[in-house]
């Protein structure tokens, strides 16, 4: 299995790949109303929404049928930067996390495509989100 996920085990029904290895992530930002806005924009394409908030600086958030999620809190601390990946159903997705992501502020780190160094299907996009965060969005599906 390659180091970025599950991308060479796809397609291979002797192996199960609907297993989570996470049930959360949770990770500090400098400005929270800043970072759950640009979250909430560019992650709206895969369907994340708030699922609790946590006053007066927390939110977790997931998909609607999600089982795991993506947790944010306001600190002070400066974190080290994190490289989190969310899969997409489809490239559409891809391309529209994208454009959602730089128009909610974020800064472009590599525009929708496919990357073959990981494997033939791994079509992504990468942002840095307001604190430096790399957040990505893959897609390992073919094309429809």
């Amino acid at each position: 299995m390659s180091y970025y996920g599950l991308a060479e085990t796809i397609g291979d029904p002797s192996i199960e790949t609907e297993a989570l290895m996470f049930d959360h992530v949770k990770f500090g930002v400098r400005d929270f109303a800043l970072s759950k806005v640009f979250y909430m924009k560019a992650l709206e394409p895969i369907g994340v929404t708030v699922v609790t908030d946590w006053p007066p600086n927390g939110a977790e958030l997931s998909q609607p049928t999600g089982k795991s999620s993506l947790c944010l809190y306001q600190t002070d601390e400066k974190p080290a930067h994190l490289h989190i990946a969310f899969i997409a159903e489809s490239r559409q997705q891809v391309d529209a996390f994208y454009c959602a992501a730089l128009g909610a502020g974020g800064q472009g780190n590599g525009p929708p495509g496919l990357r073959p160094q990981y494997s033939g299907q791994y079509y992504a996009a990468f942002v840095l989100d307001p604190d430096g965060h790399n957040i990505e969005v893959v897609c390992h599906e073919t094309e429809a």
